[in-house]
């Protein structure tokens, strides 16, 4: 009689896979509540404690460590000498493992649990069951994911009365054993991130990332590469985003999304919209109404809007969904959707509808690929305000400036370096991308605000980093910019200052830079 040892975390779908591993002849071997399980649904199981004539002991940390289980399990079956072994030790060959492992995520996120609490969940005997079954696949299922059950099950029924079953058989195996050591390896990365966070090291000396695979895309940024899609943490970040209507995401609309949220996430808590195109912001702006501020946004650069990922702070009503609707755009994402709104959206078939937020993952870094390697940072805080601001200039701003300035320093951090934004009542006139000067970066802004129909007199300008010389400056008096807010921490930052002085400009040193490359 083959034989299957089941310890699970994760009840889903046990009643179901053990009655029919019971229907076709199969020994049920069980420990603790995984065995109450099994037998509430009526059928027979075996205690592990019985196989290995050895009690469970410390509390649970010792039961499946033992020579008859994995003896069982790594005996190869093809080795007359190993099969001979474990029968002088009366031991039984174990030919299914069906193993998930102690919740550790999900204890170490809880709030008020504590380390000793942590620590239990880190699982010992289930790592080294599933890891010795995948190493023996030749001759043994393992499952570790409850959806993998319904092939487990037919790849054994057509085996008949082979246990493992020919080349079709042995080929979900060694697909089964892979994942194990996917999911051990992201697993142990999980406990390893614990420990360092419980000893403040945000950058240990190995960095072990644990990822899922959410979503295999159509391409990557071009036809011809292969892409695909992968979460840190199920239930965050733009895997957490329900999809309402339109093609599947692509790999640079999910790019665009994380754009759009990053320019939008300075505004939380007010009524803001943002419109991205190539992971930059075409237009930023607020407004009483969700409506009014996507109109503020697309009168920035409503020529850059076509085609763009559209990111709303608040839900969306019927009279935003059907000035969106009159666009061409990729993708809407907010909070909520009023039903004539979702309605009026979906209306467009291939327009795809997002809703949720999207949270990084507790902890989450910032990472960049470069050849060989990863570049690792702590994520940039969307809280952008002006607690450590310095009037440096003569003048002071009027409470009008000072509002814009405010709104067009969140709306820079999002804007790709360099960056230079012209703002007005609450919306962005102006926006200089990804120039190799800032200088560059200025004239781009007006020229954008000007080719929009926008004046430029009397605006806020916003700046990702210092002006390392005046000429930018000088732009900016050029286009009638009366306030300017930048970092500061140039060498020349006398010459700048004095500058804005000549100008009667009011100047904001705020001692941050939100470079974004």
């Amino acid at each position: 009689m083959p034989r299957a040892l089941l310890s699970l975390s994760d009840k889903s779908g046990l009643p179901e896979f053990a009655r029919s591993l019971h229907a076709l002849g199969w020994e049920l071997v069980s420990t603790g509540g995984t065995a109450k399980a099994i037998r509430d649904a009526g059928l027979p199981c075996r205690d592990v404690s019985e196989v290995t004539q050895f009690p469970e002991m410390l509390d649970g940390r010792v039961k499946t460590l033992h020579p008859a289980v994995h003896g069982g399990l790594l005996a190869r079956r093809d080795l007359p000498e190993h099969m001979a072994a474990i029968g002088a030790h009366g031991i039984a060959p174990i030919d299914l493992v069906c193993v998930n492992l102690y919740p550790f995520r999900s204890t170490s996120r809880r709030a008020g649990v504590t380390p000793e609490d942590v620590i239990e969940q880190i699982d010992i005997g289930g790592p080294s069951m599933i890891r010795s079954a995948a190493k023996n696949f030749a001759s043994v299922y393992v499952v570790v994911d409850p959806a993998d059950y319904e092939d487990v099950i037919a790849a054994i029924r057509g085996a008949g009365a082979a246990i493992t079953g020919g080349d079709d058989a042995l080929e979900l195996r060694r697909t089964l054993a892979a994942k194990v050591f996917e999911h051990t390896a992201a697993y142990d990365a999980m406990i390893a991130a614990w420990f360092a966070a419980q000893r403040g090291d945000r950058f240990p000396e190995r960095l072990a990332l644990a990822f899922e695979r959410q979503q295999s895309l159509r391409y990557g940024e071009n036809p011809g590469q292969l892409a695909a899609f992968y979460v840190e943490e199920p239930g965050a970040g733009l895997g957490a985003l329900r999809q309402h209507g339109g093609k599947e995401l692509s790999f640079n609309n999910l790019l665009d999304l994380e754009g759009a949220l990053l320019a939008a996430d300075p505004f939380a808590g007010e009524t803001a919209c943002a419109i991205v195109k190539h992971t930059t912001p075409c237009g930023l702006a607020t407004g009483a109404t969700a409506v009014e501020a996507y109109r503020k946004a697309l009168a920035c650069d409503p020529a850059s809007a076509f085609g763009s990922i559209i990111a709303f702070t608040v839900p969306v009503d019927d009279e935003a969904a059907k000035a969106v609707a009159s666009l061409f755009v990729e993708c809407v994402v907010a909070p909520a959707y009023a039903p004539e709104a979702l309605a009026i959206l979906l209306e467009k078939k291939n327009l795809r509808v997002l809703e949720g937020s999207a949270p990084p993952a507790p902890g989450a870094l910032d990472m960049k690929t470069v050849r060989g390697g990863l570049l690792v940072q702590e994520r940039a805080s969307a809280r952008l305000d002006d607690a450590a601001w310095q009037v440096v200039s003569h003048r002071q701003p009027t409470a009008d400036e000072y509002r814009d300035l405010l709104f067009a320093w969140r709306a820079v951090a999002s804007v790709k370096s360099n960056a230079i934004v012209l703002a007005r009542d609450g919306a962005t006139i102006g926006i200089g991308a990804g120039q190799m000067s800032r200088v560059d970066a200025a004239f781009l802004a007006r020229h954008k605000a000007q080719a929009a129909g926008h004046a430029t007199a009397g605006a806020a300008l916003g700046s990702d980093a210092f002006f390392p010389f005046r000429d930018g400056i000088d732009q900016a008096a050029e286009a009638g910019v009366t306030a300017i807010v930048q970092p500061g921490g140039s060498v020349r930052d006398a010459d700048v200052i004095a500058a804005a002085n000549e100008h009667g400009m009011a100047m904001v040193f705020t001692g941050r830079r939100t470079f974004r490359h």
